[in-house]
């Protein structure tokens, strides 16, 4: 999305060095580097952050916890408590893992079943909340680090500007690359704010979602094993 903003400010903002687009942009970097750089830096961290966060949430939790707590419930029901536990161990999936807690105790009466997957909800839950928070403070360090450059970069006009000996001509061309310069700093700024914030949204509604279904099959598992294990059973 800053990608975007970005493209649409150089189309709009001409450079009087060399027309707009991204030799705009390039003129402003060459300029003065430094706050664009370190925009540019973060937005590689926010890139790489959401696509790792994003790649887990959906291969670490693709598995349809309904379906796969049926397949369990037949095998406990049966009596098949192992063959259960080697169903759990088909893949290195959350869900997987939580269920197997249970299973692994399911002799040993409902405060050591509930006790063992609590133990492995909470090695589960903290990892899917992982880094998604520091998405909020990327998206302030990149707008303040995109306003700084705006600031500096119109103190730093407006002094060249002043300078005794400069034409009208060289004055407007001066004044028009400063301005530039700003814009671009405060567009890459916001823009890697945006980006931020509609992630972390994405992101943490999922991840609540994940939580949820975790907790869910923490549930059915419990009261599963422990109506399984009451005199009577089934």
């Amino acid at each position: 999305m800053f990608v975007a903003l970005l493209s649409s400010l150089e189309g709009a903002a001409p450079a009087a060095s060399g027309g707009g687009g991204a030799g705009g942009f390039m003129e402003a970097f060459k300029e003065n580097p430094t706050f664009l750089a370190i925009n540019l830096v973060v937005s590689a961290i926010v890139i790489a952050l959401i696509v790792e966060r994003a790649s887990f949430q959906l291969g670490k939790y693709r598995v349809n916890s309904k379906e796969f707590f049926a397949q369990i419930k037949k095998l406990v029901t049966a009596g098949n408590i192992d063959r259960a536990i080697k169903l759990c161990d088909a893949g290195d999936y959350p869900t997987l893992q939580l269920v197997k807690a249970g299973l692994t105790h399911a002799n040993k009466g409902p405060d050591e079943i509930d006790a063992a997957m609590s133990e492995k909800m909470g090695e589960l839950k903290p990892a899917v909340e992982k880094r998604i928070g520091s998405l909020w403070s990327l998206a302030n360090i990149a707008t303040l680090v995109g306003l700084l450059g705006t600031v500096l970069g119109l103190i730093h006009t407006f002094g060249a500007v002043s300078a005794p000996g400069l034409s009208a001509a060289d004055r407007q061309r001066i004044l028009a690359n400063g301005i530039a310069e700003a814009m671009y700093n405060t567009a890459l700024g916001l823009g890697i704010a945006v980006t931020c914030m509609i992630a972390h949204l994405i992101l943490h509604q999922r991840s609540k979602t994940i939580q949820h279904d975790l907790d869910a099959t923490q549930e059915r598992v419990f009261n599963l094993l422990t109506i399984q294990t009451r005199p009577g059973g089934y």
